[in-house]
């Protein structure tokens, strides 16, 4: 997508064939500046202080995270000692682990003075193949906007999405948005409601920012606002994206997500939910239950960073001194609440034949069985 006019992508490598590129997320949206990961620990680091971010992308770098490691040492236990340092980065976006468990599949079956160049390229077929991805996500939910905006032929069509599942959650295009580009990209109006997303502002900072580069018509609403525009008929669709989908097809999706999905189910609004494939966990059925919900800092609930009008960036505590807080980063909406998936595949049903018949081949109770191994 673009900034300031100029395509770019989340990730890329350097000259030197080794150095990897990120957008520093943190800076945004009162700053533009880029990093530089040459080591592990770099890459362990950005994933971990959410300098990158989105399950896809947080796949991306940890694949790139691999590939460094690599250049430094190539050995059995390397692999291994990335592999680990890696995934716990983050624990929720089951995109690290995917990504994680097939370079480390690559790497097992390279000789050691084969694996740096093996890890990078296979870090490169991954980013591409999820700009690819995010491309189909975008064209299979622009007919599920066409269809909306049929409906509502004489206004723009009004989309309210949650956190950030835009072009910097993924390498490019990103998940939930699309499909909005695509549709502003055709000249279909559309105009979006932005959650706040807090505690880290996610949408106030990031997919704000996104598409205001894109030149696309929103507006930033607290995240308790939702409910309130669809009650008034002022949201006609939703579309947020997710770091983990159970085969059953529960979502885990930012802290807030929940209670859009509620709001939407209540008011009649579609809710729609947009990933890749690699997002789904096909080990896990009961996503309340089994999901692991990362609990981050207090700090990030406590203190607010905003720019002043003088233009300075600071922090300022909004929390009581002395009062404790709670910091989940994400919830699970169950399945029953989302009324459809839209994926790199097509459009299916949140449910866990909706997912296998897209993906037959990655749901071990559809996939066919080898008789000899039966045997």
């Amino acid at each position: 997508m673009r900034v300031d006019g100029t395509r770019r992508r989340t990730i890329w490598l350097e000259g030197d064939g080794r150095t990897v590129g990120i957008i520093d997320q943190t800076s945004l949206p009162f700053g533009f500046r880029t990093a530089r990961l040459t080591r592990l620990d770099e890459a362990e680091e950005a994933i971990r202080a959410m300098r990158v971010r989105g399950a896809p992308l947080i796949g991306v770098t940890a694949a790139y995270g691999m590939a460094l490691a690599m250049a430094e040492s190539a050995s059995d236990w390397s692999v291994d000692l990335a592999y680990g340092r890696l995934l716990a980065a983050r624990p929720t976006a089951v995109n690290l682990r995917w990504a994680l468990d097939r370079m480390r599949e690559v790497l097992d079956i390279t000789p050691p003075g084969e694996r740096m160049a093996r890890a990078y390229a296979e870090a490169a077929s991954m980013a591409e193949e999820d700009v690819a991805t995010c491309e189909a996500i975008g064209r299979h939910g622009l007919r599920l906007v066409k269809d909306m905006q049929a409906l509502h032929p004489d206004r723009p069509l009004n989309i309210l999405t949650h956190c950030n599942a835009g072009w910097l959650a993924t390498v490019d295009w990103g998940t939930a948005t699309a499909p909005i580009y695509q549709a502003h990209q055709q000249g279909i109006p559309v105009h979006v409601w932005v959650d706040e997303t807090r505690p880290r502002n996610q949408g106030a900072f990031l997919t704000a920012w996104e598409l205001g580069q894109e030149g696309v018509p929103h507006t930033v609403i607290p995240d308790n606002t939702g409910g309130h525009l669809m009650q008034r008929g002022m949201v006609d669709l939703c579309i947020v994206g997710t770091d983990r989908v159970t085969a059953e097809g529960d979502v885990a999706n930012k802290i807030g997500t929940y209670l859009k999905a509620l709001a939407a189910k209540d008011t009649g609004v579609p809710f729609w939910v947009a990933l890749p494939g690699s997002t789904i966990d096909w080990t896990l059925e009961d996503g309340v239950r089994d999901i692991p919900i990362e609990q981050r800092g207090g700090e990030e609930v406590s203190d607010l960073t905003g720019q002043t009008r003088d233009g300075r960036v600071e922090t300022v505590r909004v929390v009581s001194p002395g009062s404790p807080v709670a910091n989940y980063a994400f919830d699970v909406t169950p399945a029953r609440l989302v009324s459809g998936f839209i994926t790199e595949r097509g459009l299916c049903e949140a449910t866990r034949d909706g997912l296998s018949g897209l993906f037959p081949d990655q749901d071990d109770r559809t996939r066919p069985r080898n008789a000899a191994n039966d045997a």
